[in-house]
C-alpha cells in the first residue's frame, strides 16, 4: 500500500507503461518459483526483463502455453507491445530512452525500489516452444539530467542493484526496521561503505537498512 500510495495509482499489473504522462513502472522478481525469468546482470546496471503474458481466464488456454501478445484482442497494443515499440522509437534516435523505475519483491506484500532504469532494447525469442518478450534495462547513474520526474525522486541514490538474496538476509537481520531509529516506513537498502568508495553490494556485512531521512542524511559518507 506504501508503494501504491507513493506512486499514486494501484499497481495491479506488472507492467505499467508512461504512467501520468511520466515515467515507466515495472514489477520485478527473482524469486525462486517466480512466474516470469527477470535476471540481473553487470553487477546490477542491468536488467533483463521478460513480457507479461495473456489473462487468465476460466476457459481459455494456460498463458505458459500461448505466445506473449503484442496486441490486444482490439488490436491495440498491449504493455508488451507499448514497452516494445518504445525501444524500437529510441533505437532509431526518435526519443529519448523510457525511464522506467523498478520494484522488485521481495515477501508477500513486501516490495523494494530497484532504481531508475532506462529501456534500451527489446526482442523476442523462443523460451518453452512460444515467443516471449524480453527488455533490457540499463541502471540511470547520472540523476542530473533526469527529465519528467518528480524533483524528490532526483535526490535518491540510485545505486547498483542489490541481489534479492542479499536484501532477504539483511531484512530479516535487521527485522525489516531503521538502523537508526527503528522506523517501519520508507525504508532503503543502504551501502556502509558506499558503492563509489569499493563497498560491496554483494554481501549483507556491507547492507544496512535505513529509513529515507536518515539514508539521505548519510549519502556517501562514512559512519
Amino acid at each position: 500500500m506504501e508503494m501504491c500510495s507513493e506512486e499514486g495509482i494501484n499497481l495491479q499489473r506488472g507492467m505499467n507503461y508512461h504512467l501520468h504522462g511520466k515515467y515507466s513502472i515495472i514489477l520485478m522478481s527473482l524469486r525462486k518459483g517466480a512466474p516470469y525469468a527477470d535476471r540481473i546482470e553487470d553487477d546490477g546496471r542491468v536488467l533483463i526483463y521478460e513480457g507479461h503474458d495473456i489473462p487468465r481466464t476460466r476457459y481459455g488456454p494456460n498463458p505458459k502455453t500461448v505466445d506473449q501478445p503484442m496486441n490486444n484482442p482490439s488490436g491495440s497494443l498491449t504493455q508488451n507491445g507499448l514497452f516494445y515499440q518504445s525501444s524500437l522509437r529510441y533505437k532509431e534516435n526518435r526519443i529519448h530512452a523510457k525511464q522506467v523505475k523498478v520494484y522488485e519483491k521481495l515477501y508477500s506484500g513486501i516490495w523494494v525500489y530497484n532504481g531508475l532504469f532506462k529501456l534500451i532494447d527489446a526482442w523476442q525469442e523462443l523460451s518453452n516452444n512460444r515467443q516471449v518478450f524480453k527488455f533490457k534495462l540499463e541502471l540511470v547513474d547520472d540523476t542530473t539530467n533526469i527529465y519528467e520526474l518528480p524533483v524528490n525522486e532526483a535526490s535518491l541514490d540510485h545505486s547498483r542493484v542489490i541481489p534479492a538474496s542479499v536484501k532477504l538476509q539483511v531484512w530479516k537481520r535487521d527485522r525489516g526496521r531503521c538502523r537508526k531509529c527503528g522506523s517501519q516506513n520508507n525504508l532503503h537498502f543502504d551501502h556502509i561503505i558506499p558503492y563509489s568508495m569499493g563497498g560491496s553490494s554483494l554481501v549483507a556485512e556491507n547492507i544496512q537498512l535505513l529509513c529515507a531521512r536518515h539514508n539521505l542524511e548519510k549519502k556517501d559518507r562514512l559512519d
